[in-house]
């Protein structure tokens, strides 16, 4: 008789029968992993793999990206145009031709009765990057209005605005081969584990070659904060305070690299002076950490010979975000470290392809990291595009978090959305939805026609997703990696590029610029803008992008490939006009929500390893939405003995914007005055959060407000729930 293992069955791999291998790049999270996909003899995608040449993941992927081949035949995919009449009745099936020229009838219509920049346009960071360059141009160059951004906004905005402040331009210094050669890691706000799998790997292998200390400040003990040396668990919202009280210790005790501060970088009014206002002692107080923890972390930092930090939301998505980051930047800069192996700061992005609409987009200036205040990177891109300098406006306009109030005032009339999904992703959803209602014409673009925002919109048009076209992505590392074409879209559905080409040809403007069919001619544009700029990539096309497997910035024309900088700023030069870094003056201000007497808990979210976003892709992807279903929460269990609250039963959860439905999940992994909640689900956290916003980037404060928690009928909140999931 068999006992125990031998009477299992083994496990089987099914045979898929794959034919052939083709080659991309994965259209999740800012990794920027290789991939191939595999198609069967009829030449469908059956599976999915990684390349072992590649160097960003070298053989791995994590569970999305295992089960990426399943989007092309997801749910909900949208295969024509779709229109509603003036009265909003049912859509009804509609052409290319009739739905462009419809759809620039509006946009002509509206600009003519309010103005150019009654119509507003809102984009993505999953585009490939010549469809970000291609938007642009229409949006910038044909349609003229300033109204214009990207849902990156809710991410990496901060990042973006500490990047220029610090060092006078965006653009991540560091690169994944710094875990090779680090002695201290800093993690502000990030689990790893669970947001960037393939780069905690990396992270990972670095550690089991040699030993550094790692050491993460997050509120709540996250994966990665229970894999580390040191947990700092912060008080929401405090990062600025405990980072400044960091950089008081280094220059209390002389630890900072005065030789590097004074060739390469210039002080902010009262630098220092402000800085003695942190002190440990204080500090504690403020973020919830030890003076001894904090004098720790600073020297360990400091002494270090190469240190590095590396941040997500939990810095970005804050009132002081930008603050935040240009705190990381002053302390990276106060140890020497900005652009050595192993040192300087590395923000990790959430979208595929994130970066790309920040170097390429033009959302918020010019192709090629120009600005729109700059009148000779005006007349520049006038010049190359072949229209009137005169035709851009002179600064930026709104961000997508003002665009929104601004439709509540009447000031925009017109919204054009491209892959993104505002309903679920925004701060605030009642507001959103009511916001939505307002529009005289709202355009959904995306590559699936059940994404919760089309129930408000007055068109929608089907694009082509990820590996149904080709073109390159932008990784947290600036490496621009080949997805090539795997299968052709569904229907009739067309790539983001030629519905912006074909949409710009009914405008007297667009007929004025040229606009490639090819992605490959396309990125021969963006090669032209970017020759002599801080991300040149003259030196590249698709051909050695996909050899090479993914190449980084920036690649001057004439220079090998493989000399190419891993980092920025190492020989010292910063883009401000005096070519050196700024050390930036940051005080503290909490204007936090806080948890009080009638609202007792903090509410916190993130990312769960399952899902993406907001589930428009794994929702549909049965072998990820499994293990992660349902709107949930994780709660002390020792506060939920308090308020009688079960392990797996269903609360009410309440703030001063909204309520929200969730299941309850005992844990210590959160203090017993938080909750925290996965925002990947729709009808759900956002309707809490209050999403005060930076005033530097604009970008909203998800993670820190305050809810309280009620009972509910479990037989009510289950048969909501199961309701939600079915949407």
């Amino acid at each position: 008789m068999l006992f125990g293992r031998k009477r299992k069955n083994p496990i089987k791999i099914a045979d898929k029968q794959i034919k052939e291998w083709k080659y991309t790049t994965c259209g999740y999270c800012s990794a920027g992993c290789s991939m191939e996909i595999g198609l069967n003899a009829e030449g469908h995608p059956v599976s999915s793999r990684g390349v072992s040449g590649a160097d960003v993941n070298r053989g791995k992927l994590c569970i999305k990206g295992i089960f990426e081949h399943e989007l092309f035949t997801s749910a909900g995919r949208g295969e024509q145009p779709l229109m509603r009449g003036r009265t909003f009745d049912e859509y009804q099936p509609a052409g290319w031709e009739s739905a462009l020229d419809h759809m620039a009838s509006e946009i002509g219509r509206l600009q003519s009765a309010h103005g150019h920049d009654s119509f507003a346009v809102v984009s993505t960071g999953q585009l490939l990057t010549e469809e970000f360059y291609t938007l642009g141009k229409l949006v910038r160059g044909v349609i003229g209005t300033n109204n214009y951004d990207g849902n990156t906004t809710l991410c990496m905005a901060s990042a973006v605005s500490g990047y220029k402040r610090s060092f006078g331009s965006d653009g991540p210094p560091g690169c994944y081969d710094d875990f090779e050669h680090t002695e201290c890691l800093l993690a502000f706000g990030s689990n790893l584990p669970e947001q960037h799998p393939v780069i905690y790997w990396r992270l990972k292998e670095a550690l089991e070659k040699r030993k550094f200390p790692v050491i993460v400040i997050d509120p709540r003990v996250t994966m990665f904060a229970q894999f580390a040396d040191i947990h700092l668990p912060i008080t929401p919202g405090t990062d600025l305070a405990l980072l400044n009280s960091f950089a008081h210790v280094i220059l209390e005790e002389g630890l900072e690299d005065r030789d590097y501060l004074d060739a390469f970088t210039t002080k902010g009014n009262d630098f220092e002076r402000i800085l003695e206002d942190y002190d440990p002692v204080t500090v504690a107080k403020i973020c919830g950490i030890d003076e001894d923890t904090i004098r720790t972390v600073a020297r360990l930092y400091a002494r270090a010979g190469a240190a590095m930090s590396i941040w997500t939301m939990g810095i970005n998505q804050s009132t002081h975000g930008s603050d935040g980051v240009a705190a990381i930047n002053n302390l990276n800069l106060l140890t020497g470290n900005v652009g050595q192996p192993g040192g300087g700061g590395l923000s990790i992005t959430g979208q595929c392809n994130a970066m790309g609409t920040r170097e390429w987009s033009s959302c918020s200036g010019l192709p090629g990291y120009r600005a729109l205040e700059n009148e000779e990177h005006r007349n520049e891109v006038a010049d190359f595009w072949g229209i009137d300098p005169n035709f851009f406006p002179a600064k930026r306009g709104l961000t997508e978090t003002d665009i929104f109030p601004a439709i509540e005032t009447g000031q925009i009339k017109g919204l054009w959305l491209v892959a993104t999904n505002p309903l679920t992703s925004m701060p605030n959803t009642d507001r959103i939805r009511r916001t939505l209602e307002k529009l005289d014409f709202l355009v959904v673009q995306d590559a699936y026609s059940d994404v919760e925002t089309t129930q408000y919109a007055h068109m929608y048009l089907p694009a082509a997703m990820w590996s149904e076209k080709e073109g390159c992505f932008t990784n947290t590392e600036r490496r621009i990696s080949l997805v090539n074409k795997i299968t052709e879209p569904p229907g009739i559905a067309k790539p983001d590029h030629w519905i912006f080409s074909a949409l710009a040809q009914r405008f007297e403007q667009g007929r004025k610029i040229k606009f490639p069919g090819k992605a490959s001619d396309i990125f021969d544009e963006m090669k032209q803008l970017s020759k002599g700029r801080l991300l040149d990539i003259s030196g590249l096309d698709h051909d050695v992008i996909e050899r090479e497997r993914g190449v980084q910035w920036p690649c001057p024309e004439g220079e090998a490939v493989s000399a190419n900088p891993r980092r920025l700023y190492a020989d010292g030069k910063f883009q401000h006009a005096d070519g050196k870094a700024k050390l930036i003056t940051l005080p503290f201000v909490d204007n936090n929500e806080m948890p009080d007497t009638d609202f007792p808990f903090w509410l916190n979210s993130g990312r769960v390893v399952e899902h993406f976003h907001t589930r428009t892709k794994t929702g549909k992807i049965g072998n990820l939405n499994k293990f992660s279903p349902t709107p949930y929460m994780e709660m002390n269990p020792d506060a939920a003995r308090e308020l009688d609250v079960g392990h797996m039963k269903y609360v009410r959860l309440v703030s001063k914007r909204g309520d929200a439905v969730v299941m309850v999940q005992l844990t210590h992994r959160v203090p017993n005055n938080m909750v925290f909640i996965p925002f990947h689900f729709y009808d759900c956290v956002n309707r809490l959060t209050l999403g005060l916003l930076d005033p530097h980037s604009r970008q909203p404060a998800f993670k820190q407000c305050a809810v309280r928690i009620e009972p509910v009928a479990q037989d009510v909140a289950a048969r909501a729930n199961v309701e939600a999931r079915a949407f």
